[in-house]
């Protein structure tokens, strides 16, 4: 292989990191020149800064809250201290992106490694500005993360709204609420917000439920829960129609229900309404690359330019972090392999999600085929449900609340999908992503002496799809 230059336009990112430890592991330095390019400050990436990592920070003292308001054995409701709460996030994220920081600027010690504190902008094909710099490398990896997604709602610009960013960081709340968007966010945010911040909420939600992704009995168990033990209402079948501000500085929210114009009042609006990719003052512009629907192949490729590779949460394919990563360590190999000649092989993944819905305490975990993906795939399959109120160990966790699924390929009884809504379904998440990944037979795992915990659970689902494989 030639001695080749790669750019990695966001290196603090998830994405682009593992993108740079990819390259790095597999090659030898004096055959690579390796510039690492990303302008944020404090910089550390999405997921550290304002995502992942402190949300689960703040959701825990939630949680705890919750579950002890929940239990009538218990006298008494914690008392929310919100600037503790974010003191201590501010102390873990900053250690946190400290460490991202010190790892890229340690990539950068290598030889013919560089890193620059810049924006950069294409101004040509594979030609970027870089502060006073233009650098022609051989490829160029785009990694620049999402943003939030502001919708079109009329009205929108004329009103203020929060963020999860700005829920993560306040340490004050408002009476009242209005809440738009209830996916992998919102259902995070909105319990939190009712919780720590005591705020009276109502909740936008365009279908009979959330959670379309899964069988409608998990959507109908997380309305239950958030109406019931959060007390936040939830406007089903709803679409935004028109925003305006009021005069005391809240919000009035027009919506069209099922044919019918309701209006919502509320102190703050809250925008949950996912993210989109990050390619303003890029420069996509000047160049061959369009980001359409479809502008990013499974190699990780740009659909109009194969040497410039498109990773993370940019490429808008499936915008969370452990695919991110992925995706880098893909995108790394397939360079090193398009640099030598060799065929290029395409990222997959198996999808593996899991929601700290209901304050972590209610978290919905998804690997692997649904019911419906399996359909769609003509497979024939057994897929079987189980309550976790008919687990013992639920009750006397004090959580009898919620349900699991398990499908099966009926031609061998490999372990093909699992979801689950219930107490630790984020811990069980990684022993079922090995089960579907390579895809046990369900009849080897019944009756294996694991401790009579919550994988009891998994038990019930093993031995009933044994049962109906066997017949």
């Amino acid at each position: 292989m030639d001695d080749i230059h790669v750019a990695i336009i966001g290196a603090y990112g998830s994405a682009g990191v593992a993108v740079a430890d990819e390259l790095l592991d597999r090659t030898e330095t004096q055959s690579l020149t390796l510039t690492l390019i990303d302008h944020g400050e404090p910089g550390g990436g999405l997921c550290i800064l304002r995502g992942c990592m402190p949300s689960k920070d703040v959701l825990s003292a939630a949680k705890h809250r919750y579950q002890a308001r929940h239990d009538d054995r218990l006298e008494g409701v914690p008392t929310v201290d919100p600037e503790a709460i974010i003191a201590q996030k501010d102390e873990h994220i900053h250690g946190f992106a400290e460490h991202r920081r010190a790892h890229v600027h340690d990539l950068a010690a290598h030889e013919n490694v560089e890193f620059l504190h810049e924006t950069a902008r294409f101004v040509d094909d594979r030609v970027i500005a870089v502060g006073d710099r233009t650098l022609e490398p051989d490829y160029v990896v785009i990694a620049t993360g999402s943003t939030l997604n502001v919708p079109g709602t009329p009205g929108i610009e004329d009103v203020n709204f929060h963020s999860s960013a700005d829920v993560l960081d306040a340490t004050t709340f408002p009476d009242s609420g209005i809440v738009m968007g209830f996916g992998y966010i919102g259902l995070e945010l909105v319990p939190y917000l009712s919780e720590v911040g005591g705020v009276d909420l109502t909740v936008i939600e365009h279908d009979d439920h959330p959670l379309d992704e899964l069988e409608p009995a998990y959507g109908e168990t997380i309305l239950d829960l958030y109406r019931d033990h959060f007390d936040i209402d939830i406007l089903t079948n709803a679409d935004e129609r028109h925003l305006e501000p009021r005069d005391d500085g809240g919000v009035r929210l027009t919506v069209d229900r099922d044919g019918t114009t309701e209006t919502v009042d509320a102190d703050q609006l809250y925008l949950f309404t996912g993210r989109r990719p990050t390619i303003a003052g890029l420069g996509l512009e000047e160049t061959s690359l369009e980001a359409t629907r479809d502008w990013v192949e499974p190699t990780m490729q740009a659909a109009t330019d194969e040497r410039v590779f498109v990773v993370g949460d940019v490429n808008g394919r499936e915008p969370i972090l452990h695919v991110a990563k992925e995706q880098g360590f893909a995108a790394g190999r397939n360079i090193l392999r398009h640099a030598a000649g060799e065929s290029l092989e395409p990222y997959t993944n198996i999808p593996h999600h899991v929601i700290f819905s209901g304050l972590g305490v209610y978290p919905v975990a998804r690997l692997g085929h649904t019911p419906e993906t399996a359909a769609e795939s003509a497979m024939d399959t057994i897929v079987v449900t189980t309550e976790a109120s008919s687990d013992g160990v639920f009750k006397s966790k004090n959580h009898p609340e919620g349900l699991a699924t398990l499908v099966v390929n009926a031609d061998d009884g490999s372990v093909i999908g699992y979801q689950g809504l219930h107490l630790h379904a984020d811990v069980m998440a990684k022993t079922m992503q090995l089960a579907v990944e390579m895809r046990l037979d369900v009849r080897d795992l019944p009756d294996r002496a694991y401790h009579p915990t919550t994988p009891e659970i998994l038990d019930t689902l093993f031995r009933k799809a044994v049962a109906e494989l066997e017949s």
